[in-house]
């Protein structure tokens, strides 16, 4: 019988670098949301796992062991055939092969299989919080998991179509070992509150990526100039950069200014929560 998944966009609202285990793993402190746009799994059960790729960013992604999707299924033990419908950007800094492979864990967990954080964290420092797929703050190396109430935060996502790998952002960021949030985040009642307290903290990954891809640089540069725009920022390692703003109706504003102008950068407008 087959069965349906949403895996939904990340969004780090913040990404604080605070330090780098002697194993090289990075420190992060950092508040994750959630988009209601996100790619579209289907899951129907068979002796043999395959996978089968659809979608506006079909192209470039693997279709055998290399895919996140793939393994998250084998470490679950789950076969059969994935046909993955891919929305979202990849390695756009949004989570998608760490959410679909979140997705696939839910899956199959929800159809009886075992799963743990630890499986979920060997797939990749996102991969449990894209479990959660709720508003959380996210410590260490992505295993220290906090619901993190916030309001619904209308807001424009945009993707240049230039890829960054993420080693190389991490190998030109100058400094590994940076202040975390504040102990307490408050509770906010509108999108307007949120953002004037995310000013005050950092993506710390975003200096690094806009020095190696200057396409990112454009892209944050064209969200602040956007009408009743709360906040811009890079989401992650980039290249998908996100601005907040007080309504639906003004990140639907922003989305088509930004589209008409760029008719080649993916934008899309959303509810982050």
């Amino acid at each position: 019988m087959k069965v349906e998944a949403f895996a939904p966009a990340k969004i780090n609202l913040t990404l604080h670098v605070t330090g780098q285990r002697a194993d090289g793993y990075h420190l992060l402190d950092s508040l994750v949301v959630f988009a209601d746009v996100g790619d579209g799994l289907q899951f129907m059960p068979g002796p043999e796992l395959s996978i089968s790729v659809t979608g506006e960013h079909a192209a470039g992604v693997p279709t055998d062991n290399r895919n996140l999707v793939w393994k998250a299924a084998e470490a679950a033990g789950w076969t059969g055939h994935i046909d993955l419908n891919k929305v979202l950007p990849h390695g756009g800094g949004i989570g998608g092969g760490s959410s679909d492979a979140a997705a696939t864990l839910r899956m199959s967990a929800n159809q009886g299989s075992g799963v743990s954080q630890g499986m979920a964290l060997s797939l990749g420092a996102d991969v449990p919080v894209c479990m959660a797929a709720s508003a959380t703050r996210m410590r260490g190396i992505g295993e220290r998991l906090d619901p993190t109430p916030l309001p619904q935060l209308p807001a424009l996502l945009v993707n240049p179509g230039v890829a960054v790998p993420t080693g190389s952002v991490f190998s030109a960021l100058e400094s590994r070992d940076n202040p975390p949030m504040p102990d307490d985040i408050p509770a906010f009642e509108a999108p307007e509150a949120c953002a004037a307290w995310l000013q005050d903290q950092r993506n710390d990954l975003e200096p690094p990526t806009t020095s190696l891809a200057p396409d990112v640089a454009r892209v944050l540069s064209n969200l602040f100039s956007t009408k009743e725009v709360l906040l811009a920022r890079m989401s992650g390692s980039g290249s998908t950069c996100f601005a907040l703003y007080p309504t639906m109706k003004a990140a639907h504003f922003a989305a088509y200014e930004i589209g008409a102008a760029h008719p080649e950068w993916w934008c899309c407008a959303t509810q982050l929560n």
